[in-house]
């Protein structure tokens, strides 16, 4: 049984990481920005704004308070502003850079002092295969997310001297509503580029968060695997 924290817990693919990680018997520690329609008994949600300073010191000091230690944290949550560059207001690449990139390195800053009493410490970031495809009209998206990745290398060299790993996950399409904006075309042709030309599951995001949590998995860091055979 592990202690994990997701964020971007309320819906979508976070809830699916929180409803999988329940029925594997851990306690599920969640965060979003409002409630959470989700109930478990080992099931404990906070309301927090992960591009919010305060607001993630607050969450880590409850955190500490009621639980000490976490074992695994999964950095879920995210933004999407799907717009050709030309036409992207600043302020909503600054949000993406924010909640993405700026939430991230918040995060697991705060995480370390909490999962240095974890005897199988992990953090799992969330990146994309935009960063590697380098897709159009995707351009505050992709650089958030590569700079996720960048720092997810940088982690895992820091942070091994206390035994935590730090992957990244690069998911393919999945119908949430992260994508919902985006036209089924584009879709479409992003899917064909892959080596396996389908969206990906919930279920696929899952088996590699088990991957990189199992103990096994000890000497498995610094690493980004995309979904969808994009290289």
């Amino acid at each position: 049984m592990h202690h994990i924290l997701v964020t971007g817990a309320s819906r979508g693919l976070g809830l699916s990481m929180v409803e999988h990680l329940l029925a594997q018997g851990n306690i599920v520690l969640g965060c979003s920005r409002g409630k959470s329609p989700f109930s478990h008994k080992n099931y404990h949600h906070f309301e927090a704004d992960v591009s919010n300073e305060e607001q993630v010191n607050d969450l880590f000091i409850k955190i500490r308070k009621s639980f000490k230690y976490i074992d695994v944290l999964i950095n879920n949550a995210g933004v999407a502003r799907m717009n050709a560059f030309a036409l992207t207001p600043f302020k909503n690449m600054r949000e993406t850079i924010d909640v993405n990139y700026a939430g991230t390195f918040m995060c697991c800053q705060k995480a370390i002092s909490l999962l240095r009493k974890s005897t199988n410490p992990r953090i799992i970031n969330m990146s994309t295969v935009a960063v590697p495809m380098n897709l159009e009209g995707e351009a505050a998206y992709a650089a958030s997310k590569s700079a996720v990745e960048s720092l997810t290398r940088v982690l895992a060299k820091e942070l091994s001297s206390f035994s935590i790993t730090c992957n990244a996950i690069g998911p393919s399409p999945i119908a949430t509503d992260l994508i919902r904006g985006v036209g089924e075309e584009k879709i479409a042709r992003l899917v064909k580029q892959q080596a396996i030309p389908k969206m990906a599951q919930p279920e696929d995001v899952l088996n590699l968060i088990d991957f990189f949590v199992k103990p096994e998995s000890h000497m498995i860091t610094g690493q980004i695997i995309y979904l969808g055979g994009i290289s």
